[in-house]
């Protein structure tokens, strides 16, 4: 519900500014790419100015994300390893998991009262092994 209403507020006016934006700018204009000769036919585009207004934005846009992605690249890979080490951790965690288990199930198997008592236990010693 939230989402919808976030979008009908941004989306709503950033589209009705667009419009805007193109019938204020639909004339003409020709983007020369040759420097040293403006009027040269052969390195030139011919549209409509908001056609290359956009065009500039979504260009912004792409150097900008790729900016962003290049410098973050130090953060991922910190990522990936910190990630590839707790898997590590994760399954020697399980490992001795299942080991203690094993030991708990053989413990049980064999009660505490047939194992002989330490060399000089003393009797709580003795009654707390066999809880």
């Amino acid at each position: 519900m939230l989402r919808k209403i976030l979008n009908i507020v941004v989306l709503v006016p950033l589209g009705i500014v667009l419009v805007v934006l193109c019938v204020a700018n639909r004339q003409q204009v020709t983007l020369g790419f040759n420097p040293f000769d403006p009027s040269d036919t052969v390195l030139a585009i011919s549209g409509p100015f908001f056609v290359f207004l956009f065009l500039a934005v979504i260009l912004g846009l792409v150097i900008g994300a790729f900016a962003v992605w290049f410098s973050q690249g130090k953060y991922r890979k910190r990522s990936r390893i910190e990630a590839k080490e707790a898997l590590k951790w994760h399954t020697e965690a399980e490992k001795r998991r299942l080991q203690q288990e094993a030991i708990v199930s053989a413990q049980a198997a064999n009660p505490v009262a047939d194992r002989p008592a330490f060399q000089g236990s003393t009797p709580t010693m003795i009654a707390a092994q066999q809880k």
